[in-house]
């Protein structure tokens, strides 16, 4: 037995009317404006790290001469310039590697003359590199487990052994570093020697490894150097994702410049160890200074 239906015909969609008093052009701008992403500065809070009047030297070379500029909470900081403008000796200062001669940096509200390394991470501050820092003979899963090193307290030699607390210690790390795992998208890969990745893969690994001693403000050292455009593309989501999930603080040295200003909140641009440049994406690509360093004055 069969049954027949009768066609319909499909009804299109009424068209929304403006409200009295409303033109159509001025009701479309208002739906525009509703969808419209917030600016990224808006999601920035109160200020979590300063630099004040820093300068380094080694011997007679100044790698940084007074400069000065400030971190928001949840914001992504980028640092740009010329080769030898002191990039990586500013991340160096933050995180404790280089005592500045001249200056302090407030983290938190505390002030610090001089930091160390061991201390600015059990404050919460990780850290990528530019050349590669990974254990090239340890799988992915074990040099993600090195990065929860600091939150371990168990002995070592509990640790060896595996019993008691210690085994439940590890299991619960394990679990932190495989939701890590998971976050960058490199399940196939837990078991692989790093030393067997692709470059980019390795890069995943090392942010990963930051990420697993949970800091709440990240500095990356050239993230997306060596890369291809794919590859880029996928770190720059992974960047961004890091600051709107987990609500990381982010300092970063890129050179691709459309990168910084596609992903930064504020800029600061450093030539010769001097600051010359400081503020919103927008303002600091239109800056002479910052154009002259680049390009050069002829152009």
């Amino acid at each position: 037995m069969t049954t027949s239906h009768s066609p319909t015909t499909a009804v299109p969609p009424e068209e929304p009317t403006a409200p009295a008093g409303v033109s159509a052009s001025e009701m479309e701008a208002n739906d525009q404006a509703a969808t419209a992403p917030a600016p990224r500065g808006r999601r920035t809070g109160d200020v979590v790290l300063s630099l004040e009047h820093v300068s380094l030297s080694f011997g007679g070379v100044k790698a940084l001469t007074d400069i000065s500029f400030d971190v928001r909470e949840h914001e992504i900081r980028a640092i740009i310039g010329p080769n030898g403008a002191g990039k990586s000796s500013m991340l160096n200062v933050i995180n404790g590697v280089y005592a500045p001669q001249k200056g302090r940096i407030v983290f938190r509200g505390r002030p610090f003359t001089k930091m160390h390394p061991h201390q600015v991470a059990r404050m919460g501050v990780g850290r990528t590199f530019q050349n590669l820092a990974l254990f090239k003979g340890m799988s992915v899963l074990d040099n993600l487990m090195t990065g929860r090193n600091l939150k371990m307290h168990s002995g070592i030699l509990a640790q060896m052994i595996r019993i008691g607390p210690a085994e439940h210690e590890e299991i619960a790390h394990r679990e932190v570093v495989e939701r890590i795992i998971d976050f960058l998208e490199i399940q196939a890969y837990r078991k692989t020697p790093v030393g067997r990745l692709p470059y980019g893969l390795q890069k995943r690994v090392d942010l990963g490894r930051a990420l697993a001693t949970e800091p709440s403000l990240l500095l990356l050292d050239e993230p997306m150097a060596g890369m291809n455009v794919e590859e880029k593309q996928d770190m720059s989501r992974f960047i961004l994702d890091v600051n709107d999930e987990f609500g990381t603080t982010i300092v970063l040295i890129e050179h691709d410049m459309g990168v910084v200003m596609d992903i930064s909140d504020r800029v600061v641009v450093l030539d010769y160890g001097r600051k010359i440049g400081d503020g919103p994406p927008d303002e600091v690509r239109s800056n002479p200074e910052v154009i002259s360093a680049y390009l050069g004055v002829g152009h």
